[in-house]
């Protein structure tokens, strides 16, 4: 029975999990297509020193090596899942244990030091949040959700790891009891401390072992169903965000098909353009507008403020914040998908990301200086939004700030961003003048 069960909830799990994660994909692939397919071998070496290898969360050492310990711990424990999740569907105990010998007795013992680290660094996070209030996890975009879902997921790993230990420790003892199912496998350096704790009763330990062995696996079955509403989906979209990420140099500004057509269409009277089946429209208004990538960086965003910290826009007191910026985009888009689920891929409400969400003001305090796509763990690109944001009320809305236009006019007059025509460009070097 138990075993029916054990199967019956990772099923569901795994079933909810797949439906939440094809409603992320569907929402992501909303954007506009770009080709980020090239260059596979250089972007394979991004994926292992950014998103395996974590070089640029450490160049804030200690919040870099704290985040390192439970990136290993989420990786290497999840090898004691699996045996968790062999031994619920078959019945079995420490299935890995009679094969790996001494082997196992090592990893056991790994997982419970990476645990007890997982433990500590997340109540050290939970203080650093709550208690000492870095400036970095606050903000105008930092409301009471977003701060919520940071608390509950660090909760959510210490309640996790406490139960891992507490089933070690509880089996522990029940090994040295010598009861049936409890076979002596494995090394408990951290939990053979809690087993001093624990109560002699066998019948007691065995429910304090399987309720923590239940416990820690449902656990994690709801931590996965919790991530797709989470901003800690980025455990899952981190390596392919990373993996497509820009390679061009930092500040090289792409040419829309749209605009480089419409101006051909002018310098050569022979070219015709293509013929869109869509009104064609220049920049971005709202999400469907914005590269499938901008998306996936609007999920992939963990929040944590790096790049906001760097912006000298932000530091400077004016409104934008880069972290707003890819929050927004997630909030809109999500919104979107909802309204796709209940009404229909046609259906308009009326609103948009720009003007909506984001605000005109926000987006011309960029200096598009890529302070905060170089500051970013995973190098996400706040700036790509940005960017298409502002060449829409440009070239759609004819609004942008009057030194732009006192400029946009000169271009357009003289060739030139000065207020010379071209036939006086040279008076600078006439000595005589």
């Amino acid at each position: 029975m138990s075993q029916l069960i054990f199967i019956l909830f990772l099923g569901a799990g795994a079933w909810f999990f797949a439906q939440n994660a094809m409603k992320v994909r569907r929402n992501i692939l909303l954007g506009i297509p770009i080709n980020r397919s090239d260059n596979p071998s250089e972007r394979w070496m991004t994926v292992l020193k950014i998103a395996f290898g974590q070089t640029k969360m450490i160049l804030r050492p200690i919040p870099g090596i704290m985040h390192f310990v439970i990136y290993a711990g989420f990786l290497i424990i999840n090898i004691e899942v699996l045996e968790i999740m062999i031994d619920g569907i078959f019945g079995t105990h420490r299935v890995f244990g009679s094969f790996l010998g001494g082997f196992y007795n090592f990893l056991i013992a790994s997982f419970e030091w990476l645990a007890f680290g997982v433990f500590a660094v997340c109540v050290v996070f939970l203080a650093r949040r709550n208690v000492l209030k870095l400036k970095r996890f606050s903000g105008v975009e930092m409301t009471s959700w977003p701060k919520s879902d940071a608390n509950y997921i660090l909760i959510i790993e210490i309640l996790l790891m406490s139960a891992f230990l507490t089933m070690n420790a509880a089996d522990l003892r029940l090994q040295q009891a010598g009861i049936d199912h409890y076979a002596p496998y494995g090394s408990f350096p951290i939990s053979s401390v809690i087993a001093n704790w624990l109560p002699s009763s066998i019948s007691t330990l065995i429910f304090i072992e399987r309720f923590c062995w239940w416990f820690h696996i449902i656990g994690i079955l709801a931590f996965l169903n919790y991530l797709p509403y989470s901003k800690h989906f980025h455990i899952v979209l981190a390596f392919p965000a990373t993996y497509y990420s820009n390679l061009k140099p930092r500040g090289e500004f792409t040419n829309p098909e749209s605009v480089s057509n419409e101006v051909k269409a002018m310098m050569d009277s022979s070219f015709v353009p293509p013929v869109s089946e869509t009104p064609i429209r220049f920049g971005a208004k709202d999400v469907q507008d914005l590269s499938w990538k901008s998306l996936m960086d609007a999920y992939s965003c963990t929040e944590c403020g790096r790049c906001t910290s760097q912006c000298p826009a932000n530091m400077t007191g004016k409104l934008l914040s880069p972290r707003k910026i890819l929050m927004d985009t997630r909030d809109r888009l999500t919104e979107v998908g909802k309204n796709i689920d209940k009404h229909g891929k046609d259906f308009s409400d009326s609103k948009s990301l720009l003007h909506d969400y984001i605000s005109p003001e926000e987006l011309w305090a960029c200096t598009t200086c890529n302070a905060c796509t170089e500051a970013c763990p995973i190098n996400l690109d706040p700036l790509a939004v940005i960017i298409d944001l502002r060449r829409y009320l440009v070239l759609e809305e004819s609004k942008s700030p009057q030194s732009l236009n006192a400029m946009f006019n000169n271009v357009e007059n003289n060739g030139a961003p000065w207020q010379f025509s071209p036939a006086d460009r040279l008076n600078w070097a006439d000595t005589n003048s």
